[in-house]
């Protein structure tokens, strides 16, 4: 039923979420909009539950998408975290929907821990989220290419901490590390593994030209930093350090902070490392366009000695069809 009028799209802000997220019979505590034409139309009160019908109608009027107002954000994330088991256990959901709930609340859920790092209920979140993905992940390669379907590739800190998690645990499956545990481990410090930067402050990170060599110094910090900020939360197992810590460390000792050698980088931080360098050249920056993936490919292979040999070229295998040999 339409009960009211809103602004046009482009002056407000609603953050557009998956009919399919919404649970049937459930008072979802935030109001629901649709588009039609140009124009958000209140559809659902936040009082009201979302029954069969109500999908129903939706269906058969092609309404795949629904808007949730930007205010709204916080109690739509803690409606989806509450209910993101049976959203996966859900066989009338594609696949390919799965990986959008997933990769979206993921999002979300970054941004709040971004915004506070060191919060005790955010690290408990993120490993909750974490075991989500690696459970969809273990489901085999579909469910990574399902996961690439969905993924934003313009650059901000919190997408490019979901990619970088999506591919290490990819990456991680595809070098027969099977063991949920780990996984586990390996997924939330990938996910955190850039949370250091929130020390560093935007004007830097978002600076379009090259970095003075102070400013370069600055954010060479950033690993050693997000160490900080998780120890002060005492919530996160020390294996999860190694992506944060370890990420720019190269086999060479190329790498920040320490310029340790490849045989003091543990296979966390060699995985997080190629999975960070890779989803920063293929996303759009501010200031470098994105690198396509074959390209992206061939030039880390042209990186002798920074990474293992051995797992960059797993990781090329993972990444498509195109074998090393042909880079």
């Amino acid at each position: 039923m339409i009960t009211a009028h809103v602004p046009k799209v482009q002056t407000e802000p609603f953050l557009p979420i998956y009919l399919e997220a919404l649970r049937l019979d459930t008072i979802v505590d935030f109001d629901l909009y649709i588009l039609i034409g140009k124009d958000l139309i209140l559809y659902r009160a936040s009082d009201l539950p979302f029954t069969e019908k109500t999908r129903a109608n939706l269906l058969e009027n092609n309404v795949t998408k629904l808007y949730v107002p930007a205010a709204s954000r916080a109690k739509y994330q803690k409606y989806i975290e509450a209910n993101i088991a049976q959203i996966m256990q859900d066989k009338s959901i594609s696949e390919t929907t799965k990986a959008g709930i997933v990769y979206d609340s993921t999002k979300l859920l970054v941004k709040d821990v971004l915004a506070n790092p060191t919060l005790g209920d955010n690290i408990h979140r993120t490993m909750a989220m974490v075991e989500t993905q690696v459970g969809y992940i273990l489901k085999g390669q579909e469910a990574f290419h399902n996961l690439l379907k969905v993924m934003s590739f313009d650059y901000y800190t919190y997408t490019h901490s979901v990619n970088v998690c999506t591919f290490s645990l990819a990456f991680a499956r595809a070098l027969g590390i099977d063991d949920e545990e780990q996984l586990n481990l390996l997924g939330t410090g990938a996910l955190l593994h850039d949370v250091g930067k929130t020390k560093i402050s935007d004007r830097i990170l978002n600076k379009r030209s090259k970095l003075t060599p102070l400013e370069f110094e600055l954010m060479k910090k950033h690993p050693a930093w997000g160490v900080e900020l998780v120890q002060e939360t005492n919530l996160v197992h020390a294996d999860s350090y190694f992506p944060i810590i370890q990420h720019h460390e190269r086999d060479d000792q190329s790498g920040y902070p320490h310029g340790i050698t490849g045989d003091d980088i543990h296979t966390f931080g060699k995985i997080v490392g190629i999975a960070d360098t890779f989803d920063a050249m293929t996303t759009h920056r501010v200031y470098q366009p994105a690198v396509e993936t074959f390209p992206a490919l061939k030039s880390m292979l042209a990186c002798t000695g920074q990474y293992d040999r051995k797992l960059l070229e797993i990781f090329i295998t993972l990444m498509g069809p195109t074998k090393t040999g042909n880079l």
